[in-house]
């Protein structure tokens, strides 16, 4: 049976013999220690001088790490990863700043993770590359004689052309992704605007709807949305509801209703459109009502654009309590720092409101979760931006557009107000869409996808 190789920007690797959670590593953990796997990436470390691989075994999974120079650093990962192709893909090319050098960087890095890791495989590798960090790799590895079936999967968005083009270096790297044999994707809009680009940029000809051809080579692409493990994170927010963080909120809020928000600080996220909505609400409801909590833990504060997200979504909360505090009670509760996945799914389980309301996201998981949470006798209303990715799956919760913040006021009152009956109804639906996946059979998929049949002989991964 032959090997998983996982490649992503960032190794987790595992303290001990200790499984990780969360992430990639619950989605394809249990096929790899069934099957034999290699995890291949950046160790999270910046250093004066790169080096080879680091490798470490645990139990079946082995672990494969190099460094970043802080040079490598700057222009692979903050400069063009962070600082071009991400607002590109989620529709904010005015955030973009590109620097030649940066593009420069990215591609030498895609090489060298190329270089350190073609020596670790096997002939019958089956290799699986993830996220924008690496559109590169795929080329990289032909480029070096890697012929074995290799996989790249896009976690985030893909725009239309004209929007794609925008990102100085895309058709190069759109080129170079297309070496791989399947390429997956969380909707088939992403699907669509890809297959757009490559037949614009790289001259790739449309076969069928989920297939293209390069010069004379076959390229699968697949939409493959990825999942939680529905089961399971409703068990610990029924467990968590009754831990002491959760009991501590719900005394502090009293007979006040509970809006939600948990989210990276990113400009992804619509966080000051979100607060403004909020804003729009609590003018409009009886006093003390109602509070929100929002979550917002900081990510990249290396870039810019994030820096000053942070400052601005400081000044509209303070904005919104000064405005309608009281001495003895605050409308909003802004944490910038992040909570525990367990204390997180306890708020979730206690919000009559659950806000995910990104101006762009290619699947957010957040909204899985939330629905997840909920008590199914007395369920919260998930209101849901029409631009994340979940929403193809759950479109009975309350779709908002994220740039309108009236509507989203509108939504956000019409939850608060919305029977217990429409309230069951609409989760009762969402919890169907959500309630047979699971992370493992996420993997399988895409797997199964690379290489028909090979999976069939194995036992169903992470079900036990």
């Amino acid at each position: 049976m032959s090997r998983i190789v996982v490649v992503s920007n960032r190794v987790p690797v595992p303290a001990g013999n200790a499984g990780q959670a969360g992430g990639l590593a619950v989605a394809l953990l249990g096929l790899m220690q069934q099957r034999g796997g290699l995890w291949f990436g950046w160790s999270g470390a910046v250093t004066e001088q790169a080096g080879g691989p680091d490798v470490v075994q645990r139990g079946a999974i082995g672990y494969a790490t190099i460094d970043l120079t802080e040079a490598e650093h700057g222009g692979y990962y903050t400069g063009y990863s962070n600082g071009v192709l991400w607002p590109m893909l989620h529709g904010l090319p005015h955030l973009m700043a590109f620097r030649r050098q940066d593009l420069d960087t990215y591609r030498r890095v895609n090489r060298r993770f190329a270089e350190s890791l073609v020596p670790l495989l096997r002939q019958d590798d089956r290799i699986w590359v993830h996220d924008y960090h690496l559109l590169s790799l795929p080329a990289a590895l032909r480029a070096r004689g890697m012929r074995g079936p290799t996989g790249f999967y896009l976690h985030v968005p893909f725009p239309a052309p004209d929007a794609a083009a925008t990102a100085p270096g895309i058709r190069g790297l759109v080129e170079d992704v297309l070496k791989a044999d399947l390429i997956g994707f969380q909707t088939t809009t992403d699907r669509d605007n890809f297959a757009a680009a490559a037949q614009g940029f790289a001259g790739a000809a449309q076969v069928a709807d989920q297939m293209l051809e390069l010069g004379g080579r076959p390229i699968r692409l697949g939409v493959f949305p990825a999942e939680i493990a529905a089961q399971e994170f409703a068990r610990t927010a029924a467990v968590q509801v009754q831990a002491e963080p959760a009991r501590l909120l719900a005394r502090s809020l009293g007979d006040q209703a509970l809006v939600l928000g948990v989210d990276r600080l990113d400009p992804t996220k619509g966080l000051p459109e979100r607060l403004e909505a909020f804003r729009r609400t609590i003018a409009r409801r009886p006093a003390r009502s109602l509070a929100m909590l929002q979550i917002a833990a900081p990510s990249r504060e290396d870039v810019l654009a994030y820096r000053r997200l942070r400052q601005e979504i400081d000044l509209a909360a303070g904005a919104i309590n000064s405005d309608f505090g009281e001495p003895d009670w605050l409308p909003l509760r802004l944490l910038a720092r992040s909570q525990t996945r367990d204390t997180v799914a306890g708020f979730m389980r206690m919000a009559r409101v659950g806000m995910v309301t990104p101006l762009r996201d290619g699947m957010n998981l957040v909204a899985k979760e939330y629905i997840a949470a909920q008590d199914p006798r007395d369920p919260g209303v998930l209101v849901l931006s029409r631009f994340a990715g979940a929403a193809a799956q759950l479109s009975s919760a309350l779709l908002v557009n994220p740039h309108d913040a009236e509507g989203m006021a509108e939504a956000i009152q019409r939850a608060l107000d919305m029977p217990l009956a429409e309230r069951r109804e609409r989760w009762e639906a969402a919890w169907a869409a959500i309630a047979g996946t699971s992370p493992e059979a996420w993997g399988e998929a895409f797997l199964e996808a690379l290489v028909p049949g090979e999976l069939a002989a194995l036992p169903a991964a992470g079900h036990a």
